[in-house]
């Protein structure tokens, strides 16, 4: 059914990813599916990346990647059936390059409660949705 599941995680808030990561598992259990456990940075103010280490990007990546294994080891899942990215920019437009690039035919995002910031501006999930080439299944937490 599925072959690559992409799983984008936002570490900043690790419990949000939570339901969505054992979703992806539970399916990538079932069909024998490849996990893609995904992170991105979005992109920081000129203003303020001047105030920053020079090595910030590289340094919040590595803390990411380590993050995503953490979980994945959490979830239980196997060495093999799952690998981990990282990527900065803005965040959807990763996220459906990440999905295009890998060949991935689901995407499994997690999303909160719709508030009504996300009415005016949308929300990441709802922007994946809509944009996104491959199916998308959107866990709610």
């Amino acid at each position: 059914m599925f072959k690559k599941i992409l799983v984008p995680i936002d570490i900043s808030q690790s419990d949000s990813g939570k339901p969505g990561l054992k979703a992806a598992a539970e399916l990538a259990g079932k069909t024998g599916a490849h996990l893609i456990l995904l992170n991105v940075t979005g992109d920081v103010q000129n203003l303020v990346a001047n105030l920053l280490p020079a090595n910030y990007q590289e340094t919040m990546q590595a803390s990411a990647r380590e993050e995503l294994e953490e979980l994945a080891s959490a979830h239980g899942l196997a060495a093999g059936k799952y690998e981990v990215q990282t990527s900065h920019g803005q965040i959807y437009h990763e996220i459906l390059a990440v999905a295009k690039s890998s060949g991935a035919d689901l995407i499994v995002v997690t999303s909160h409660k719709p508030e009504f910031s996300d009415y005016l501006l949308g929300s990441t999930a709802a922007k994946i949705v809509r944009h996104a080439q491959s199916s998308v299944l959107v866990v709610r937490y």
